[in-house]
């Protein structure tokens, strides 16, 4: 693997001290070998990948807002933790309407982040600490306020005209135009916005201000390939695609069905509205011609004039495994290396059976591509708020990070997950800065609670920025934060970076199969790593707040009884055979089979 860093004598031995305190048993990482060996050339296969808001990490200029220079100033940070790559949220210059993801010029840098020549210095900096810079690429729509949408909607005869998803709607009982159909935003409402000069309606999944692109338009497949190209060239690893499965609508313009409860009710969602199916613009069969495309081109950049394997991750939220497994594509037309696999981290329940069926799914029926698991991002609540009891919210959260960095795959997580950071949301209406928390209020309140700014120390603002911030910081961080937990060897900062280096560290880990022990168990979920080299790893993770005690030998392919600690919860005990596992309330335990 890549990942060879120097540290140096002082630092190991402090890490090793903290790394052992919590049961960690470190050894010489050997190389993997076969067809799942780690390489600069696919080292994505077992990277781990952070994804940084960057409004909300480090503000280096005093203004309020997280930049570019902040996040360089925090890259040694990120090396210490073991990161391999990060996910950018969108840095182009936008009006911010959703705070990026309505872009107005995708080949430049919005001020408030800083200069083109500031992220040149972000990747060259990342490239010395062997970390890759990965854009978000949104695909899907523009700003209304971007070059191309300013001329589609100025005529119809417009070159640009066609570019976007345009039509004339129908007649209404008074003879007045009204949406073609039923389709709505994601975001609330009707998806169709009317626009008087061309007196025509425009689609939208999401804000009125941001425009369905038309894919159907071969010109608007030649100018992402020529942005791609663009940001490959200036050398960042890759991309997370936005939204990709909404890239294309149903032609015949019918309506969507609406979702009823088990009593046949309609579902109303927090906006008001009828809850549609979804099934005439999510995931529509042409948008894998697409993906495949923009692969290709990124290929190009595999060489060696451009070497190590730039890599495309996908928003990939879907109904099932099966759907799931196309995102890859076929060896023949390979679409993304990382599709995410939201199905195990959103189960949103601590539910060992759900956990067990999911993690099972992705070993097997995907064809033996690369799983990645992403529990936690910009979008959603963090795991406080979908999975704490707000008692053993630690714990809970090192039950939850141990499946996404002990099982077979890649591992992306959230800012401010490796010190716990908890979903934060306004109180009152009048804070929000989401415009669908304004929208949806109080149903919905928006994202900003899991976009407050990273907690680095105790002193004012959080060590975030000296200006007053876009977000207030929560009032955990007096606690909760970077510096503290850096000193604690049971905190939560010190278990991700122990998991994180054993995942480096342990071959077995790195590249071994996951197979389910103990399968009728409801309380604690428990698996084998496989390691082709015949070494076993086993890991059990207690799912209840009672201690339980578990015999993973029963019906298993353990070569013995008897496990090496490599790492467990802190109270933890080593046991002196695994046909009895004991582990405390929301206990972890990881062994090395002996």
């Amino acid at each position: 693997m890549h990942w060879t860093q120097r540290i140096t004598a002082r630092a190991l031995s402090l890490f090793l001290m903290l790394c052992l305190s919590v049961g960690v048993l470190h050894g010489q990482k050997s190389p993997a070998t076969g067809a799942n060996e780690i390489t600069v050339e696919n080292w994505w296969k077992d990277a781990v990948i952070y994804e940084i808001y960057p409004r909300s990490f480090q503000d280096s200029n005093g203004d309020g807002i997280g930049d570019l220079n902040g996040i360089t100033q925090r890259l040694d940070y990120l090396k210490s933790l073991g990161v391999d790559a990060i996910w950018l949220t969108p840095i182009y210059p936008s009006p911010l309407v959703d705070f990026g993801y309505d872009i107005s010029d995708y080949k430049a840098i919005d001020p408030q982040y800083g200069t083109m020549e500031d992220f040149d210095r972000l990747v060259a900096e990342a490239k010395k600490r062997h970390i890759r810079i990965l854009m978000d690429m949104v695909m899907n729509h523009t700003s209304d306020k971007h070059k191309w949408f300013i001329e589609s909607s100025s005529s119809r005869t417009n070159l640009f005209h066609d570019w976007y998803v345009w039509n004339d709607g129908k007649k209404g009982p008074d003879g007045k135009p009204e949406p073609p159909n039923n389709w709505q935003s994601l975001f609330g409402h009707s998806a169709w916005q009317w626009n008087d000069t061309v007196k025509q309606y425009y689609y939208h999944k999401f804000y009125k201000e941001q425009p369905d692109l038309n894919w159907d338009n071969p010109k608007v497949h030649d100018a992402f390939k020529d942005i791609v190209r663009f940001w490959l060239k200036k050398g960042v690893g890759g991309f997370r695609f936005d939204a990709i499965t909404t890239l294309y609508e149903d032609p015949s313009m019918v309506d969507e069905g609406t979702l009823r409860d088990e009593n046949g009710h309609i579902i109303i969602n927090a906006y008001g509205d009828p809850q549609l199916d979804n099934s005439k613009t999510d995931n529509l069969p042409k948008l894998h011609t697409v993906v495949a495309e923009i692969r290709k081109t990124t290929d190009e950049y595999n060489s060696e004039k451009f070497p190590g394997q730039r890599v495309m991750i996908g928003e990939t939220y879907l109904p099932n495994i099966s759907e799931l497994a196309k995102m890859y594509g076929t060896p023949a037309a390979p679409e993304f290396e990382l599709p995410m696999d939201t199905q195990i981290g959103f189960i949103n329940k601590l539910d060992v059976a759900a956990f067990r069926a999911k993690i099972e799914d992705v070993e097997t029926r995907v064809n033996g591509n690369t799983p990645l698991l992403v529990f936690t991002n910009h979008d959603n609540p963090r795991i406080d708020a979908r999975y704490g009891d707000g008692i053993h919210n630690t714990e809970i959260t090192r039950v939850l990070s141990t499946i996404l960095f002990a099982t077979r795959g890649t591992a992306l997580f959230y800012y401010g997950d490796e010190i716990g950071m908890k979903t934060t949301p306004p109180e009152r209406k009048e804070d929000v800065k989401d415009p669908i928390g304004v929208l949806g209020w109080p149903k919905e309140k928006g994202r900003d609670g899991e976009r407050t700014p990273m907690q680095w120390n105790d002193t004012a603002h959080a060590g975030f920025t000296t200006a007053h911030p876009w977000l207030p910081v929560p009032p955990t961080y007096t606690q909760v934060n970077v510096a503290a937990q850096e000193k604690d060897p049971t905190s939560l900062l010190t278990w991700y970076k122990s998991l994180i280096t054993l995942k480096k560290t342990n071959p077995t880990l790195e590249t071994g199969e996951n197979i389910m022990l103990d399968r009728d168990n409801n309380k604690v979920l428990s698996w084998l790593r496989q390691g082709a080299n015949g070494k076993q790893v086993i890991v059990s993770v207690n799912f209840t707040a009672e201690p339980q005690t578990v015999n993973l030998t029963t019906g298993s392919e353990l070569k013995s009884h008897k496990a090496k600690t490599l790492l467990k919860s802190p109270g933890g005990t080593d046991p002196a055979s695994l046909d009895s596992v004991a582990l405390e309330p929301f206990g972890v335990y990881i062994g090395q089979v002996q």
